[in-house]
């Protein structure tokens, strides 16, 4: 009896099967790198971030900086030549938990940048939509008009507004949000991400002339504005302070 001939592994469908195997395991290897969470270049400078995350009412979540950017932060990128801003304090200020302040749109993109650079992270600024979000559980209520004739509200709006002290503070002088997010009712207004003329007039983001900032109010500042006493506000009493705060959609790895 002749004997049974052996199954031809070499050749055929089964190799046919194997290869493709191999190669789909291949793909699949990459993909999971290519989309993995990078390690850090410089974990250092990667900033503290928030407990928890910020959950928008659509699902969506964001991850924020527990504290707005120092001093101390932000000139390390003057220092290394990426942030054309170098930042002093005064003699009773800390720089290391006094907030960065006196930055236009553009310095913020700058830091940002660079930062995003040097830790492999995608650091961002928050939308209008979603800062508010962030702030709505410590920001103090709309108060009630002192005046109700309608040709008095010019004065309900001068005495009810500006209550926010407006002396730079250092980190953690004011409320902490139930996410862990703190100073967000301070006097340092925070640059958003948010075109102020909408993308329903047909601006070019990078074309557009002022952006939203928060803070006691929401508010437009022209882009390059540093002070803000100087002009730009579009409603409301003018910022005290410009500065910014970076949130993630990815959680960011501990340094």
């Amino acid at each position: 009896m002749p004997a049974a001939k052996r199954p031809n592994l070499t050749s055929g469908p089964s190799l046919r099967l194997a290869g493709f195997g191999v190669l789909a395991a291949a793909l699949l290897g990459a993909a999971a790198l290519q989309f993995a969470p990078k390690s850090p270049l410089r974990p250092e400078l990667l900033p503290q971030m928030a407990a928890h995350a910020v959950v928008m009412p659509d699902g969506q979540r964001f991850f924020a900086q527990r504290f707005e950017v120092s001093v101390a932060e932000w000139n390390i990128c003057a220092a290394e030549g990426r942030c054309a801003v170098s930042l002093r304090v005064r003699p009773d200020q800390k720089p290391e938990t006094t907030p960065a302040t006196g930055l236009s749109y553009e310095d913020v993109q700058q830091y940002i940048s660079w930062l995003n650079t040097q830790t492999r992270q995608r650091f961002r600024l928050p939308t209008a939509t979603e800062w508010e979000h962030m702030a709505v559980d410590v920001l103090p209520e709309e108060p009630d008009p002192l005046f109700t004739d309608p040709s008095l509200t010019w004065a309900s709006t001068y005495l009810t507004e500006g209550t926010t002290p407006r002396a730079l503070k250092p980190q953690g002088s004011f409320s902490t949000s139930p996410e862990g997010v703190a100073d967000l009712d301070g006097s340092v207004w925070e640059w958003t991400m948010e075109c102020y003329a909408g993308a329903e007039e047909g601006i070019d983001r990078d074309r557009c002339p002022a952006y939203f900032v928060g803070g006691e109010h929401v508010a437009a500042m022209s882009y390059l504005i540093r002070d803000p006493a100087r002009g730009g506000c579009a409603v409301g009493s003018p910022p005290a302070h410009l500065g910014l705060r970076l949130i993630s959609d990815y959680d960011v790895p501990r340094g």
